[in-house]
């Protein structure tokens, strides 16, 4: 059986951007890497939209990804 992961489409990549925005000093350069990286990963995997779930769900802050229909 394969082992499925909880970690959203492209989740990493949007957790680096947010990090990176909300860091002292701001570095708009490396920020901008990470947009790129996110903008390349949305592409690849075909993500249309993104959500976060409300604090009443019992994902514990979770974020996910939709797909586009191939």
């Amino acid at each position: 059986m394969e082992k499925q992961s909880t970690q959203p489409i492209c989740g990493q990549e949007a957790l680096q951007l947010l990090n990176c925005v909300a860091e002292s000093p701001f570095d708009q350069e490396k920020c901008v890497r990470f947009l790129q990286s996110l903008r390349e990963c949305v592409l690849s995997k075909k993500v249309k939209k993104f959500s976060i779930p409300s604090q009443d769900h019992d994902s514990e802050g979770a974020a996910s990804a939709t797909k586009r229909p191939s």
